[in-house]
């Protein structure tokens, strides 16, 4: 560890904390810690949030610089971060369990090529346009920056969910007092490290790793502009209501329990449940909010794709994080197994059918490892096929016909993802146009940076990724002449 780890990425320098409390970070594999970092209190937010301010408040800063200038800095970063991609992603892995392969992918990657993406976007984009009035009169419209974010990260995808907020941020000139989870703040340090090689002027990214309550405190602080937030529905929607209360902007990613509709004539290969509908279902060991949870097969091949979600399940690469093969790591945390293995006790209870799975793999006699699971016979209005389990636990559900199937993936508080399972595309679009979600996916799901991410219904407000992540934080003025 460097001394960086005794210290807060605040107003471009690493500076001390105002208290001695720090966070101890521990490892989902072996159970022991990892390290610790200080834990940032209302006074450290305070300070963030002052130097975010100063830097977009001034007449030179950050919010008034030319577009270009901005898109440089932020490939500097880029280039920092892809610098500490082996570092970064195998502290990740260890962190939370996110397999290595995926961490490389996901944490390693996404990051630099965000930055990437928004620095020519902004550099592209229109900020002044002017329009002819309809009472006789030239109109100019222009795109500012919102302000002072508040990035709050979520411990399942840190690197990449942080991004998220400051790649887009950054490019509309506000400024960004982001908040790590406890979980997960080790990895926080890198990336305040890459910030300071690349040179991004002082303010401008603030760091402040910090429990529940100094986020609700960031949240509510009369300094931020907008609240950019992924985290559980429950947590989203404390925040919506300070925010609805303060008039703030927000963007809010929650939770999801999405529906994936296999039809009659989907492929169930070995190749594709391996590949493709394992990404969809139990990527980052279940950990994923848009992950297709619940499996809704037709009744006429409903004994086959029982099997054949069997298999895979018991297929799986069950261990170590830092392995290449590894498919399915530990859960990030003793609470989040405690979590999960609390429904499976609530599926057993219910009457579902347990055929893959339930334990914790016997050969793992440390970390917080969950077997793949899977349960049959599951009726769409029990707890487990209605809430977020958030680890390697799927429920499949019988179906009579595709209206049936439709109506059942909409029978649902969630909002976020969904697939279905075809070989005829064209039939699948029809499928993905009448299921209430704000994403989906035909024979896979991914999503692409290039086009909105976020949820509809319990699963948020707001949308992530492509232009839309621009204009989100950005505000309009109408200028009459």
């Amino acid at each position: 560890m460097t001394d960086n780890h005794n210290l807060l990425y605040i107003d471009g320098e690493w500076g001390a904390p105002s208290s001695t409390r720090r966070l101890e970070v521990v490892n989902a594999d072996t159970e022991e810690v990892l390290g610790s970092v200080p834990e940032g209190q209302q006074a450290d937010i305070d300070r963030a949030v002052a130097a975010a301010r100063r830097a977009i408040d001034s007449p030179t800063g950050w919010a008034h610089g030319e577009p270009h200038a901005r898109a440089e800095v932020m490939r500097r970063l880029a280039d920092a971060l892809d610098k500490r991609k082996t570092a970064i992603t195998r502290l990740v892995s260890s962190e939370n369990g996110m397999p290595i392969a995926l961490s490389e992918n996901l944490e390693g990657t996404v990051p630099g090529l965000l930055l990437r993406y928004y620095a020519d976007l902004i550099c592209d984009a229109v900020v002044e346009e002017h329009r002819d009035g309809l009472l006789g009169r030239p109109v100019t419209v222009r795109r500012e920056p919102i302000g002072v974010v508040a990035a709050i990260v979520p411990w399942n995808a840190p690197q990449t969910l942080a991004s998220l907020k400051y790649a887009p941020a950054l490019a509309a000139g506000a400024t960004v007092v982001i908040k790590p989870s406890p979980e997960t703040a080790l990895d926080a340090v890198l990336l305040g490290e890459a910030v300071a090689e690349a040179g991004v002027p002082d303010g401008v990214i603030n760091i402040v790793p910090a429990g529940r309550e100094v986020g609700a405190y960031l949240v509510a602080h009369p300094g931020i502009d907008k609240v950019a937030f992924t985290g559980s529905t429950a947590a989203g929607r404390k925040v919506g209501e300070v925010c609805g209360r303060l008039l703030r902007p927000v963007t809010l990613e929650l939770g999801g329990k999405s529906a994936a509709i296999v039809l009659e004539d989907a492929e169930l290969s070995v190749e594709l449940m391996r590949d493709e509908f394992f990404a969809a279902t139990m990527m980052n060991n279940g950990q994923a909010c848009f992950a297709s949870t619940r499996v809704l097969a037709p009744r006429s091949r409903y004994g086959e794709v029982v099997d054949a979600v069997v298999a895979l399940a018991e297929s799986l690469e069950v261990g170590d994080p830092l392995d290449a093969a590894t498919m399915v790591g530990p859960l990030a945390s003793a609470v989040q197994r405690e979590r999960v293995e609390g429904y499976i006790a609530q599926g057993t209870a219910g009457g579902a059918r347990l055929v893959a799975g339930g334990g914790r793999p016997a050969h793992r006699e440390r970390g917080w490892y969950v077997e793949p699971t899977v349960f049959a016979d599951v009726d769409n209005a029990q707890v487990i096929a209605q809430e977020e389990i958030f680890g390697p636990v799927l429920v499949i559900t019988p179906y009579e016909d595709e209206d049936d199937a439709i109506r059942l993936a909409n029978d649902s508080d969630f909002g976020l993802g969904g697939s279905v399972w075809t070989q005829d595309t064209d039939h699948g679009l029809q499928i993905a146009r009448q299921v209430r979600t704000g994403s989906f996916g035909i024979n896979h799901y991914m999503s692409d940076p290039i086009a909105p991410f976020g949820g509809v219904k319990a699963s948020g407000i707001g949308r992530e990724f492509g232009p839309e992540g621009l204009a989100s934080y950005q505000q309009l003025k109408s200028i009459y002449f």
